[in-house]
């Protein structure tokens, strides 16, 4: 017993190997342990992220069907694409109209419907609810929904037409004129329900003395929205309108659903035209070459809100 005693009180006996002290130390928990924590994590994003674009740079400088082995032939894709493809050239203009169209048209609704709502204090539940149900809604059923609503002859313009109120009963979605502004205004149906949920979570974080001496100013409702509302709202603002933008280049699902593209090309996306390059034509390597470029294109927009980040703006 003597000797155990001896042997637990002696410093030399309890002192811990060089190795444990390490791994307990302040250097290890501040160096090493974070990234053994993200380190799971981290693999995943290098298999189905990193791994995914490099191979895609790769591909886009190849001639490939999808299966076999590729030819590799440089930037042969992207000379064909931005100097002799004129489908392209057509699809990325479209893709342009429905990036002036969704940062204007569903952001001015979901920012006066905000504005209107936040004055709401009885039943304004019910009327976010109504307006944010058809954002939750699949795109397949409500691009089968406005299909029916645009059917020339069992829609809404047919029904009109029935009352005497000629003039909607026409095929928008088999007009080259009015397909594409057709389906942006269906999908715009869906998404400016949820730009209004988002601008009036934000209105309400503004804080209530701001406004009051406004009003004890003089500020009439139009001056308090322009120096009250905007302001406190800007990094919200700001954020969808970047998003939106990217999401303007993606488009892809109520396109393919009402119209393919169609008719006649009159609604081709920079999306629509990808896929049937890389599934109806078998040209995955200048389908891949379409994909990098909406890329770049998604990656200059967030470049630009970066560099207005970067000289002050709230974002």
């Amino acid at each position: 017993m003597a000797l155990t005693s001896r042997t637990v009180k002696d410093p030399a006996a309890v002192r811990p190997r060089p190795a444990q002290s390490w791994l307990r130390g302040a250097r290890f928990r501040r160096t090493v342990l974070p990234w053994l924590f993200i380190l799971p994590i981290t693999s995943l994003h290098l298999l189905v992220v990193v791994g995914p674009s490099l191979s895609g740079l790769y591909y886009s400088l190849t001639e490939w069907s999808g299966y076999g082995p590729a030819k590799f032939v440089g930037l042969e894709n992207f000379r064909k694409l931005f100097l002799e493809d004129m489908t392209f050239r057509q699809a990325f203009r479209h893709n342009l109209f429905w990036l002036l169209f969704f940062v204007t048209i569903p952001v001015m609704m979901a920012l006066a419907v905000a504005t209107l709502l936040a004055q709401v204090r009885r039943g304004g539940m019910l009327f976010r609810t109504i307006f944010f149900v058809p954002y939750v809604l699949p795109s397949v059923v409500a691009a089968f929904i406005w299909q029916v609503l645009y059917n020339p002859s069992l829609g809404v313009g047919a029904q009109l037409a029935q009352w005497g109120i000629p003039g909607l009963n026409h095929a928008f979605l088999g007009d080259k004129r009015t397909a594409l502004g057709a389906i942006a205004f269906a999908d715009n149906w869906h998404w400016w329900g949820f730009l209004m949920i988002l601008f009036l979570t934000a209105m309400q974080s503004i804080p209530a003395d701001l406004y009051d001496a406004a009003k004890i100013d003089g500020a009439n409702r139009w001056q308090e929205f322009r120096n009250v509302t905007l302001p406190g709202i800007r990094p919200t603002l700001l954020f969808m309108l970047m998003m939106t933008a990217i999401w303007s280049f993606l488009v892809f699902d109520y396109v393919w659903i009402l119209t393919q593209g169609g008719p006649a090309g009159s609604s081709e996306m920079l999306a629509t035209y990808l896929y049937k390059q890389a599934f109806n034509r078998f040209e995955a390597g200048y389908a891949t070459a379409i994909g990098l470029t909406i890329s770049i294109m998604a990656g200059m927009i967030v470049l630009l809100f970066t560099w207005l980040r970067r000289r002050g703006w709230e974002i």
